[in-house]
């Protein structure tokens, strides 16, 4: 495990089961929700699982389980690949409140087990910003290349790079002072960490993250060898008319 990786297993295993419970309730009563309609749960995304029953999907830094759950629910054979024990906790939980099986590995992404996983799975699904995580684009992509098999298709969505050049560093959540073409690791606050009374986020550690640029992230997939089917850009939380998210949806 590299030092970045290191710094951010550190920081994503800081409270984080207490978190999840902070915003999301216990795992029983987001299980609750999720059953009531899992498809939902996959919001903008729900269109490309359509017909997953029997799938192998691979949900990676899949966080507290509340992708993977839903999937499960929806006849998927879900993978989630996380560096974090709490939030394997939250979802393993989650996961038997819904009476559903999820498979979950504690890893870094670039320590995934090759030998074993590659050319394992039918889909893989990436989402609520994790990029700005790995130093090197390149390699996590070619790790993702090698995880799918033939025909196998990647949605991967993420923030979109030009938030940060509209949007006031308030409302984004890492507040750095810096160009859209960096390409230096940055200290920034832990996602979750304001959720968390003042006096309390003193003791945060930060996390290693690096941003990048749309063109460093859609060249990425294309050398990668995926073939780029669609690119979306999608609006802010809230109705903002600027972009916020987008998803790239590609096959091997």
């Amino acid at each position: 495990m590299n030092e970045q990786s290191a710094k951010n297993k550190l920081a994503w295993e800081h409270r984080a089961y207490e978190f999840w419970n902070r915003r999301d309730g216990s795992p029983e009563d987001k299980a609750k929700q999720i059953l009531d309609n899992p498809k939902a749960q996959l919001k903008k995304h729900k269109h490309y699982f359509e017909q997953i029953e029997g799938k192998k999907i691979a949900n990676l830094c899949g966080s507290n389980g509340r992708k993977a759950v839903p999937l499960a629910l929806l006849g998927a054979n879900v993978t989630v690949f996380d560096i974090s024990e709490e939030n394997r906790k939250y979802a393993l939980e989650l996961a038997d409140s819904a009476n559903v099986s999820i498979h979950y590995v504690v890893t870094d992404i670039y320590d995934i087990n090759l030998e074993k996983y590659s050319g394992y799975f039918d889909m893989l699904y990436l989402e609520g910003g994790i990029l700005h995580y790995f130093n090197d684009i390149e390699k996590l992509m070619s790790i993702l290349f090698s995880l799918l098999k033939e025909d196998g298709v990647m949605v991967l969505s993420d923030f979109h790079p030009l938030r940060r050049c509209i949007v006031s560093n308030s409302k984004i959540q890492y507040q750095i002072q810096q160009s859209y073409f960096d390409e230096e690791l940055h200290n920034g606050d832990l996602a979750y960490k304001h959720y968390f009374d003042e006096h309390e986020q003193q003791d945060f550690p930060d996390v290693s993250i690096r941003l990048y640029t749309l063109s460093e992230i859609i060249n990425s997939v294309i050398t990668s060898g995926f073939n780029l089917m669609n690119f979306d850009e999608h609006r802010g939380w809230e109705n903002e008319n600027i972009p916020w998210e987008f998803t790239i949806l590609a096959n091997k």
